[in-house]
């Protein structure tokens, strides 16, 4: 083979080699882009979380104004308009959710807890973002999907669930409300079944005799 015919068959080679190290490069190139990009926004959001961190608590602070409420809230919205993909963006929204709870905006509120358990970063933090969800709904007197929502706080966990006790107590309370009485009962049946060394026990108990006695006569 003559040197002119091997440097052909090289050439394909080298093509190859250079297209490689070219793509190699492309990547390397745009992952460090996006993570310098990455890290600059978790950072600037950060920052802008922590500013609306403390506008929140001054809101909650006795004698606070509606004014320093309504920025409170403003800065919360902004961190989660502005900045949807933080990786604390849930707890933004969660804030913002209780801020509007405590002021009596429960669709608003509801609305910023579901925000909170879809982004939340942690299942802790959804589970009680789903939680509050109920109690928005409970304070709108929609006690069915209150209820929905106090289960779906503890969807796949047993007795052993932190919120598990909290959340059943809760699903009682909506369906007595609701006027299902003979389900609260069963309700807190389970409870006593699932946890019968609760601290709460008699409570439970108190409660179910309460819902078993006969409904006073109206005159």
């Amino acid at each position: 083979m003559s040197l002119s015919e091997r440097i052909r068959g090289y050439r394909p080679t080298m093509r190859a080699a250079i297209w490689g190290v070219a793509a190699v490069l492309v990547i390397g190139i745009v992952w460090g882009g996006w993570a310098l990009w990455k890290t600059r926004y978790e950072t600037q959001g950060a920052i802008a979380l922590t500013q609306a961190r403390a506008l929140a608590a001054q809101s909650q602070a006795p004698g606070a104004s509606s004014d320093t409420r309504q920025r409170a809230e403003k800065a919360l919205q902004d961190v989660i308009t502005e900045y949807p993909r933080l990786s604390s963006v849930g707890q933004a929204a969660y804030l913002l959710g209780s801020l509007r709870f405590a002021n009596g905006q429960y669709a608003a509120a509801r609305s910023s807890f579901e925000v909170a358990r879809d982004k939340a970063g942690s299942p802790t933090l959804a589970a009680l973002a789903a939680l509050d969800v109920g109690y928005c709904w409970e304070a709108e007197k929609n006690y069915d999907a209150a209820e929905k929502a106090y289960r779906s706080a503890i969807s796949g966990g047993g007795p052993k669930n932190f919120l598990y006790e909290e959340a059943m107590i809760d699903v009682a309370r909506a369906q007595d409300l609701g006027g299902k009485r003979a389900a609260a009962i069963e309700t807190y049946q389970r409870l006593l079944k699932d946890l019968p060394d609760s601290r709460r026990a008699e409570e439970f108990r108190s409660r179910m005799a309460s819902l078993q006695a006969p409904a006073p006569t109206k005159p």
